[in-house]
Formats: structure tokens, sequence, C-alpha cells
């Protein structure tokens, strides 16, 4: 994961922001800045990047003549979308680290049949990140696959068993330093016991 990226070139949507509302309740326990804190505390100084909060759409921007650091940006101080933007940056190889979102193209809701299938097919590796750091910080996890304007309704629960898939290969077969660094930081902060298989329960089991 810490090499050049072979993904495909597409920077897919990042949650709803009505996704994120739904988990304000927890704001006491998980506050955006124990996230911001934690992630600063793993890779500021290794990797010159730190976890900022944004006022409008997540975004990764690089270092500049402004900042001399890279910037991981995160939507409206959601302890979501900083998951999600995390697990982002924890996929890109070091080339893609040097570009504004990581090179990637924004895709926005609305999506075809084709272009929802690509958009999953790109989310499977993120999102099961996500879902582990979810897990290791003790905070709810939810799929996102939402295409609200699209002319295709996706199959929810039929990606997330994908998504697990990628989560019990990780759990098998190990991950690279970063997230497995993140996850050792979130189990410490919040603590939270190891993860194993039951912690991922099927989808028809989340009902």
């Amino acid at each position: 994961m810490d090499g050049p990226s072979n993904e495909n070139s597409q920077r897919t949507c990042s949650l709803k922001y009505d996704e994120y509302s739904a988990l304000t309740d927890l704001s006491m326990t998980h506050d955006y800045q124990q996230l911001i804190d934690i992630f600063n505390r793993c890779f500021s100084d290794e990797y010159n990047t730190q976890l900022v909060k944004g006022d409008d759409e997540p975004i990764y921007l690089p270092a500049d003549e402004q900042f001399s650091y890279h910037r991981v940006i995160f939507a409206h101080g959601y302890y979501a979308s900083g998951m999600h933007e995390i697990s982002h940056w924890c996929i890109a190889g070091e080339e893609r680290r040097k570009l504004v979102d990581f090179g990637y193209w924004y895709c926005p809701d609305g999506r075809d049949a084709l272009t929802q299938s690509q958009f999953e097919v790109v989310e499977i590796k993120p999102q099961a990140l996500e879902w582990m750091f979810c897990v290791a910080a003790g905070f709810p996890f939810n799929v996102s696959c939402d295409n609200l304007e699209g002319d295709c309704e996706p199959d929810r629960i039929t990606f997330q068993r994908k998504v697990r898939e990628q989560v019990l290969w990780h759990l098998e077969n190990g991950i690279s330093s970063r997230p497995a660094g993140f996850i050792q930081a979130l189990q410490s902060f919040y603590n939270t016991p190891p993860l194993v298989p039951a912690l991922f329960p099927y989808p028809e089991d989340l009902a």
C-alpha cells in the first residue's frame, strides 16, 4: 500500500453529510479533536502529514508554498468523515500523496450503473480499512454506496459483504504499516480489544 497505487484513478464520493449527522450523539465520546490528535501523533513527523478539520468538502492537499505539511482535510468536524478520509490516505502510495486528492477525479452522486459499479470496486479497500478503524475506536461504521440521484439503486448489502471479505482478508494476511499503526493507536486510546472476525458481523446480522 505504500508503493505507487494501481487503484482506478477515480476519486469516489465521500459519505453524505446526513450520514455524519446521524452520529452526532457520539460526539461526547468521539470528538473529532481526538481523531486529529491520534492521527497527527502517528504520522505528522514521519509523513509530514496532518489531519485537519475543514469547512467544506473533504480533500487531500499536498504541501505547498503556504503550508509546509500535507493535509488530510475532512468535512465539518464529522468524526466519520475523518475516518473515511484517513482510509483513503492509507491506501494512497507515495506518488499519489504528492497530488491534490491523490490525483483522483471527483465522482459525484448521480452515477449510472457502470459508474456505480466502478465506484464500489474502488471503495472496497478504503472502506474495509475504515471499518477496521471504526471498530478499533468503538465507533459505528456505515458502509457508503449511496447514489441518491443516480439511475440505479445500489445493493448496499452485497457491497458491505464485499467490504467484509476484504476486512477478513486483512485479519488473516495483515495490513501495511500505516493502517496497522493507526489501528494500534486507536485501540490504545479507546481501550478496545484486538480485531477479530466476530467484530465484523455479516451484513444480514446488522439489522
